[in-house]
């Protein structure tokens, strides 16, 4: 079978600053809570590898362009690091780093390639962390200024703006388990961090609305279609619950302009609910988005918390339901990831038949893979059929999605050259190009070559 794509199809990848960039001490940035926390905890990451040794996006980003150009790139998203571009996060915008942004935004025009430009990845500068990070709405405001001084800065060549990436990560790494800094467990506090980051969404919505620019907003999103281990009242009830704190509770302010009404109700009754101000229903109203940004891994298995009582005390969301192991599943036996392709499909009819078949992309998809050298062939290449495979067979399940009237515009494969990863560093590889730790070389995979011919045929057979 042909699975044709449409001629204005995008083809790319993702990454993000802090993640690629490199330079975490040079150029004028200043520390990022992920630098802040490899100084005084560098045990905590894979082989004590820290974020200063990344790709070296910010040295090489020319070459790099030119990799994405052979890789059949149309688009290319990417974040900025606002620790880099407002060192004291609410202070003086730094030269050096509008320089090295606007070199990369005009090299990714030159080569015809999109760019596409998220304004948060996880990276919250030091010393706005120091205030409070997303506890306080100090820095909520702080956020809005450095996102309008970002608009006003690129917004003329920046057409496909996101605010956030995946902002549930921070909550629940940061605030409801003990993997990324500040490493607490508080519900309450969680959901407070929850609720400032989308009201930072809304308010750089609103400071981009009120330039008149001629692109786009959103923000991406990691939905992970929720499925029941079975369909007894009291598996599809912890499934409910897990799709409200962990996917609804962003993507119905995003797209609705207001939080689902049951998700409202689960909080009150555990007495989670954030301090609201009189104005901020107004301003999660007006921050819907143009575009909404996808990232799909794997899929969301629940079913009942063994002895759950709804009069309970809730300390955690996995008070409410238990995490479920599907018998006979595909698994990523590197990630430890549950591999099904048709949730893409399942997410994109969501969207169509419940959130008025928002605009969207795949904006992230990949399969990270520890030890790929063991798949270096006699040629000096990685022969990834596996990501191959992978990447197919999601694709296939999109093409399918197409046809029965999904508003997908793209798809962007996580990422395009191995990157650091936080605390795992490089354990697991995810690129199209395979990266030499020592020497910073470049070489394109199997899955490289077959990307970029996917790309330049619109689709494959």
């Amino acid at each position: 079978m042909n699975y044709q794509f449409a001629d204005d199809f995008w083809w790319g990848s993702a990454t993000s600053a802090p993640q690629s960039e490199g330079a975490a001490a040079r150029g004028g940035k200043s520390r990022n809570v992920f630098d802040y926390w490899y100084e005084t905890a560098p045990e905590r990451f894979h082989r004590r590898v820290g974020p200063a040794e990344t790709s070296t996006f910010y040295d090489r980003f020319r070459d790099d362009i030119g990799l994405l150009k052979t890789l059949g790139h149309n688009s290319f998203r990417t974040s900025l690091s606002w620790s880099r571009l407002i060192p004291g996060g609410d202070g003086e915008v730094n030269p050096q780093a509008v320089a090295f942004y606007n070199q990369l935004i005009d090299g990714l025009l030159a080569q015809g390639i999109a760019p596409f430009i998220n304004l948060y990845h996880f990276d919250m500068p030091w010393c706005m962390q120091q205030r409070g990070g997303w506890e306080s709405r100090e820095v909520v405001e702080a956020y809005g200024r450095y996102a309008g001084i970002c608009f006003r800065l690129f917004g003329d060549r920046v057409t496909h703006w996101f605010t956030f990436n995946e902002p549930i990560v921070p909550v629940e790494a940061g605030y409801l388990n003990d993997l990324h800094y500040p490493c607490v467990v508080d519900f309450k506090r969680a959901v407070t961090v929850a609720y400032h980051s989308l009201l930072a969404h809304a308010l750089a919505v609103s400071h981009y609305r009120a330039l008149g620019l001629p692109g786009t907003i959103g923000i991406i999103l990691n939905l992970s279609p929720t499925y029941p281990r079975s369909d007894s009242k009291e598996d599809r009830q912890a499934a409910h619950h897990a799709d409200l704190l962990l996917n609804k509770s962003f993507l119905d302010p995003v797209t609705k302009g207001r939080y689902p009404a049951a998700l409202l109700a689960l909080l009150e009754r555990h007495g989670l609910l954030p301090h609201c101000q009189p104005q901020d229903a107004q301003l999660i109203a007006a921050g819907t988005v143009d575009l909404l940004g996808v990232n799909y891994y794997q899929p969301r298995r629940v079913m009942a918390k063994e002895g759950y009582r709804p009069e309970d005390p809730v300390a955690l969301p996995e008070d409410l339901f238990s995490y479920y192991e599907m018998p006979g599943r595909k698994i990523n036996p590197h990630r430890g990831w549950e591999i099904y392709e048709k949730g893409l499909y399942d997410i994109l009819m969501d969207l169509k038949e419940n959130y008025g078949n928002v605009p969207c992309y795949i904006s992230e998809n990949g399969m990270g893979v520890e030890g790929e050298e063991a798949f270096i062939g006699a040629d000096g290449r990685v022969a990834d059929d596996y990501r191959i495979d992978f990447i197919r067979d999601h694709l296939q399940w999109l093409h399918r999605a197409l046809q029965e009237g999904s508003n997908c515009k793209g798809y962007h494969l996580w990422t395009f050259i191995d990157c650091w990863s936080w605390l795992n560093a490089y354990k697991n590889r995810y690129g199209l190009v395979r990266l030499e730790l020592a020497s910073q070389r470049r070489t394109i995979k199997k899955s490289g070559y077959w990307f970029a011919e996917t790309a330049r045929q619109n689709g494959f057979d």
